[in-house]
């Protein structure tokens, strides 16, 4: 078998994966919540931790990546993630659910920054937005089995099943991993490591995150206030230092490729908009319209369909014909039906679910593989580690922004208890039909809000304009290297 094709085989398993066990957690999280005795803010850190542990270590495996290689990093990160799952399946209360998710984040990280950049080094350009589509289409198929595969062990088994489902297929990716990857890509052996700059990055990516978080929970204003103000005085400093840097942590040169800029704050921006997306739908339907964990999860596969039908066929013609047409048109259509989604009534019939689902699968199809292609494009091949760990944290901010936009829209129209009443209430007859319907006009008002939010990122996504040429850096100089790239206006 040619490489490209065993390299795309074999990180499939590991999106394969992640695709499965973040939607067994939106699918299971009431389950979850109920067994553990969580409160509204406890179960969405379920969701949150792991998204926090998979953010602050990205842009450092990034780095190291760069400089060891990325096929050790990845595999590294397919054991963490492994023995994370585990962890999390002993988990016996909330705080300890919640802190082996934030290690179970730290492997997916190792995985999500090296994914991309390790496809990227094996394929040539004018196949890349195929390989990337077709990547995204096995995130989608396990999201889809996630889906069904939740529901089921919910049905008859324990929630603990959960996570104990990864850990033979990360075994199995591990070992596949180390026996079949190879190291192709340009890398900067003997690189010192740069670790001021992962200390202050580090702190503030941790302090913002925390702040966020905190201040939509309601937590105290000084808190709230102190590590606004960490963040804010850390990324300063990062930025300062970075710059006088003979080898940074992050290259800040990156950001002056327009393509690659553009490309990551579209991505950011529609991650705000799609991050809680799946969780609201599922909520909506085991807590607002009473179906089983299994039901709900069957009743979103419509969004993966819609998504795999049309992920790899945008990704291709985004080679050929350019992203800005995609990407644009994509978000465009994921606001549309994120609107469609502020209309649902409590009682609305599934065959409106449906078609709203559909709508947005394929305005996420549209824009996600052709902007991904588009950004990992764009930059010189020695920095695609660091590139791609800083596409996957800004990723992740979004998402936590996503959460923490969800609870501050909810609470701004129902009290804090009441959410936490319905979140973790063992089953929807336990739910008042006051406070259900209550709960679905709120939800209403999240869905707007996203829109908003995903509106914006189209101007990125434009002003991003199309690859004209990329300067490549000289062999064997990575350090002097020019890093630029000329975009038409």
């Amino acid at each position: 078998m040619e490489y490209k094709w065993t390299v795309l085989t074999v990180t499939t398993v590991g999106v394969l994966m992640s695709g499965i066990d973040g939607r067994i957690v939106v699918i299971g999280l009431p389950t979850v919540a109920a067994a553990l005795r969580a409160d509204a803010e406890q179960a969405i850190w379920f969701t949150q931790a792991y998204t926090i542990g998979s953010t602050i270590a990205l842009l450092f495996i990034g780095r190291a990546s760069d400089i060891f290689g990325r096929v050790k990093i990845y595999s590294i990160g397919f054991l963490i993630f492994t023995l994370g799952s585990l962890l999390t399946a002993l988990s016996g209360n909330p705080t300890d659910f919640i802190l082996a998710r934030i290690f179970q984040g730290l492997g997916s990280a190792a995985l999500f920054a090296n994914s991309a950049a390790i496809i990227t080094d094996a394929f040539p350009s004018g196949e890349l937005g195929l390989a990337l589509g077709t990547n995204q289409v096995a995130f989608r198929a396990g999201a889809m089995a996630g889906l069904t595969v939740s529901g089921l062990i919910l049905s008859f088994l324990d929630w603990r099943y959960l996570f104990y489902i990864n850990i033979p297929i990360g075994l199995f990716g591990t070992v596949w991993a180390a026996k079949r990857l190879k190291e192709v890509g340009t890398h900067e052996r003997g690189a010192p490591m740069d670790w001021v700059g992962f200390v202050l990055f580090t702190t503030f990516i941790t302090s913002l995150l925390l702040a966020l978080s905190f201040a939509a929970y309601g937590t105290e204003t000084e808190l709230v206030a102190g590590l606004g103000v960490l963040s804010g005085i850390s990324i300063l400093l990062f930025s300062f230092i970075e710059r006088k840097k003979k080898d940074p942590l992050l290259d800040l040169r990156l950001l002056r490729i327009r393509e690659y800029a553009g490309g990551i704050t579209a991505q950011t921006l529609s991650s705000v908009a799609f991050g809680a997306f799946l969780l609201l739908v599922s909520l909506y339907l085991q807590l607002v319209q009473g179906e089983s964990p299994l039901q709900a999860g069957i009743s979103v596969v419509p969004f993966d369909i819609a998504f795999l039908a049309v992920g790899p066929i945008s990704g291709r013609l985004s080679d050929r014909y350019g992203v800005i047409k995609f990407t644009t048109s994509g978000l465009a259509v994921v606001s549309l039906a994120l609107y469609l989604f502020s209309t649902l009534s409590p009682t609305a019939p599934y065959s409106t679910l449906v078609l709203y689902l559909i709508v947005f699968g394929i305005g996420m199809g549209l824009f996600t593989s052709p902007n991904m292609s588009s950004v990992m494009g764009s930059v010189p091949p020695s920095r695609r580690g660091v590139a791609s760990a800083l596409r996957a944290t800004t990723f992740n901010v979004g998402l936590t922004l996503s959460y923490n936009l969800v609870i501050l829209v909810l609470a701004f129209y129902m009290p804090y208890s009441t959410i936490t009443s319905i979140i973790a209430a063992s089953n929807v007859q336990a739910i008042p039909e006051a406070s259900r319907i209550l709960f679905a006009n709120s939800l209403d008002k999240v869905y707007l809000a996203l829109a908003a939010v995903n509106l914006v990122a189209i101007a990125p996504s434009v002003l991003r304009g199309e690859r004209v040429r990329q300067h490549q850096e000289p062999a064997g100089n990575s350090n002097t290297a020019v890093i630029a790239s000329e975009s038409t206006d």
